[in-house]
Formats: structure tokens, sequence, C-alpha cells
């Protein structure tokens, strides 16, 4: 289940907006009377939720790092008072 099958406008879509395919294809799938036709929805479905677990991964990641840049700065700040 590779994300670059999928086409390049769901790859630029925030996490929120992905969520909301998400819950549609689910939707979709849940109220389908033959599961046997909803495949091809549930293999997009799992590619669109790896995508998701991506991107949460580097945003967090993302967030981590500023995070401790910040703490970083305010950490000298507080040495040159001390000093």
């Amino acid at each position: 289940m590779k994300d670059k099958n999928l086409p390049d406008d769901i790859k630029s879509k925030s996490l929120d907006e992905l969520r909301e395919i998400l819950n549609n294809l689910l939707n979709k799938i849940e109220t389908s009377q033959n599961l046997e036709n909803s495949t091809d929805e549930y293999q997009k479905l799992i590619k669109i939720n790896n995508l998701i677990e991506k991107k949460f991964k580097s945003l967090s990641k993302e967030i981590s790092n500023e995070s401790k840049l910040k703490i970083d700065q305010i950490t000298k700040k507080n040495e040159k008072k001390i000093k």
C-alpha cells in the first residue's frame, strides 16, 4: 500500500481534510450492502490512513523541534540573566 498511488490533490490536503475523506469512505463502506464491491474503497481508506500517519509523524516532529528550540532560547536567556 504505497501512498504514491494516491492523487496529488489528496497528498496535499490537510489532516482535517484527509480525516473527512476517511469518514466519508468509512460511511460508504459501512452502508454498502455488498462488501465485495467495497474493496477499492477499503484499499483507498488504508492508503489515506497511512498518509495521515506519515503527516502526523512529520507534524509531531516539527512541533517537537520548534519546542526544543524555544526551550533552548529561554534557557540561554535565563543563563545570561543569572551571569
